[in-house]
């Protein structure tokens, strides 16, 4: 039986045609959703979501292609644009019965999480972004011998076919591989917790790689759009990462700034998995951003 988040009650909730989230629900008071990153689940945030639901009502979605949510065919771009998954965060919250709730994602989910910000800034009171950079931001710095960091960014960017025959191939090598070199307490992702990461992305090859290859198409383009646009981040956002913009020369607190006006970039002493790996660190900063 996979591991779950003690104490919370699981549904599955309608977002989409033909598409539901599996979602973990606890907790009293002002909402927010918590979006899971790569190669995860809902349950990287068993820690942190344990301590908001004291007095907050907790969301905590497996994202469209992930974990046990629904994972439709890849038909199009949009199937996994992050605006496609951005509104279906925005649908779990109101089947729940949140019109406005906080928002706060890591990874893969910090992506869906700005999307939906942008998308949908009426409905997103504080968003908070774990140890990623906004997807056209990511792409610009990325170049050089410094970008064989994400070789998986641009092998899961190819067309149909090839990406999905090499990771399932190899799957668990490849998911855990990335498991072992982002921990910097490998302590952290128990050995159930690991098991229950591997046989859910197994399971989810095409739709994983289909998220990452909307991140190298359309979602540039939304990214792209809104820049030129001058849209922003208007609510109070808290941008959590790893100091590895040095090591790759950029300032990734000066890029988020251009996104977000109301913006607090911490610098976190942790490997990538922070919300397992510093659970009181990150609860401590998300408490902070929503008494803004």
């Amino acid at each position: 039986m996979a591991p779950v988040i003690a104490g919370f009650d699981y549904q599955r909730v309608p977002v989409a045609d033909g598409v539901s989230l599996n979602a973990a629900v606890a907790g009293a008071g002002t909402p927010i959703v918590l979006l899971h990153g790569f190669p995860q689940t809902h349950l990287m945030w068993r820690h942190v979501a344990a301590d908001l639901a004291a007095d907050h009502t907790v969301i905590c979605p497996d994202l469209r292609g992930y974990g046990a949510s629904d994972k439709p065919a890849e038909t199009g771009a949009a199937t996994y644009a992050k605006r496609t998954m951005a509104a279906d965060i925005v649908a779990l919250a109101r089947r729940l019965g949140h019109e406005r709730f906080a928002l706060a994602g890591h990874d893969r989910g910090a992506l869906v999480a700005v999307r939906a910000a942008l998308d949908h800034p009426e409905k997103i009171t504080h968003l908070a972004s774990l140890d990623v950079l906004p997807t056209l931001d990511m792409w610009e710095v990325m170049h050089g011998t410094s970008a064989a960091v994400g070789f998986h960014l641009y092998l899961m960017a190819q067309p149909p076919g090839l990406p999905e025959q090499m990771i399932a191939a190899g799957a668990d090598a490849f998911f855990g591989h990335f498991l072992d070199i982002w921990a910097s307490d490998p302590q952290a992702i128990p050995a159930e917790v690991r098991a229950a990461y591997l046989d859910a992305c197994r399971d989810a090859v095409p739709s994983i790689v289909a998220d990452y290859r909307a991140s190298a198409g359309i979602d540039v383009e939304h990214d792209q759009a809104d820049r030129d646009a001058g849209n922003r981040l208007r609510m109070p956002v808290t941008v959590l990462q790893q100091d590895w913009g040095a090591a790759l020369g950029f300032d990734a607190a000066a890029l988020w700034s251009a996104w977000a006006p109301d913006l607090r970039h911490i610098p976190v002493s942790c490997g990538h998995f922070m919300a397992e790996e510093a659970p009181a660190d990150i609860t401590k900063a998300l408490r902070d951003l929503l008494s803004r």
